[in-house]
């Protein structure tokens, strides 16, 4: 086994939480299970890893098992990247039957046409869901293995999910290979990202339930209370105001978790109206502007922003109909002819 898949597999093994090092060697396959017998699961993380190099030495391992290998764990921990969604879009509204070998053969010509050094693996998964990996070289060096980009393609859905790698010029070869090989006409970038694959999937795929605004709030009423009296009724008045957050808050966001975002920002542009008296403007010209919020679970920090008291309930649809837009942002921008705008969240 050479040296470099040897250094590959150890690091891999390394990565995973020792707890699970045994389970995740089983999904892999490629040791038997008489094999991993042999290993004491119960040392240090180093010694473990140097046990399962060895037995991959007597298997004549060799980088695509490794490359499988390191499939199997960022599916298993895919927040440790950060992926980008992709929208591919087609000419005609046909509908053609999928072929997971034919996909696989035009990908590869596809991307080794342009670039001649580079590793290609892929595996399968229940849910429909083709997991490419791309180990990127040059003209004159070997593929990195330690500088890889993911692919995640949902078969008979045009849409794509790629964690990049750091080499950003090889960004194009791979959107344009995805687009051959799925018969797809182009493919444009939705601008929405995150470190949560599973929660940018909701949203593209609408698994996740969040409500809308439908209520308009009103000021509390004042009354003449007695001075007796006052205390008690501040009380209760707190405790309907409290009662009202929540029933605005679930009407909004819903009873379940969130999808995880980490960023949103909005590029908004609109037209400034003052009065024409007071001469502001010498031209019309569009007012824009740069909006940005950050967290680490925006949805759910938004959220929490009423019942702390911090924002009037319900908020502002802007805020809560993120993973809305997000979805809508392509077709809303074609259909009313805006210039583009960018709506983010990585």
């Amino acid at each position: 086994m050479d040296e470099t898949v040897a250094e590959y597999i150890r690091r891999t093994v390394l990565k995973i939480p020792r707890d699970e090092i045994k389970t995740m060697l089983q999904k892999w396959g490629f040791l038997s299970e008489a094999q991993l017998e042999t290993v004491n699961f119960h040392q240090i993380k180093d010694n473990i890893s140097q046990d399962v190099v060895q037995l991959c030495e007597e298997n004549s391992a060799d980088i695509k098992q490794a490359a499988v290998l390191d499939i199997i764990y960022n599916n298993i921990y895919p927040n440790k990247r950060i992926w980008s969604v992709y929208q591919m879009n087609k000419t005609g509204e046909e509908t053609e039957f999928f072929d997971l070998t034919d996909f696989k053969k035009k990908f590869k010509r596809r991307l080794r046409s342009a670039l001649k050094n580079v590793t290609i693996n892929f595996r399968e998964y229940e849910d429909n869901a083709i997991w490419i990996r791309i180990a990127w070289g040059t003209p004159y060096t070997k593929p990195n293995q330690y500088k890889t980009s993911y692919v995640v393609y949902h078969s008979q859905t045009p849409y794509v999910f790629i964690s990049a790698s750091v080499l950003r010029s090889n960004l194009p070869l791979l959107c344009q290979a995805l687009v051959v090989a799925s018969n797809y006409h182009d493919i444009r970038e939705m601008e929405l990202r995150s470190h949560s694959l599973n929660s940018l999937q909701d949203i593209v795929f609408k698994r996740y339930s969040q409500n809308f605004q439908t209520y308009c709030p009103r000021p509390l009423s004042e009354r003449n209370v007695a001075p007796e009296t006052v205390d008690l009724r501040i009380i209760q008045e707190n405790r309907n105001e409290k009662e009202r957050i929540q029933r605005l808050n679930r009407e909004v966001f819903g009873d379940g978790p969130q999808p995880k975002i980490e960023f949103a920002q909005y590029k908004l542009e609109t037209m400034f109206k003052s009065d024409p008296k007071m001469d502001v403007l010498d031209k019309k010209e569009p007012f824009r502007c740069l909006i940005k919020f950050s967290s680490p679970h925006l949805l759910e920090s938004l959220k929490s922003l009423a019942p702390a008291g911090m924002a009037d309930a319900p908020l502002s649809p802007l805020l809560t109909c993120i993973p809305q837009k997000a979805r809508n942002y392509f077709k809303i921008r074609e259909k009313k002819g805006l210039l583009p705008g960018s709506f983010v969240s990585p």
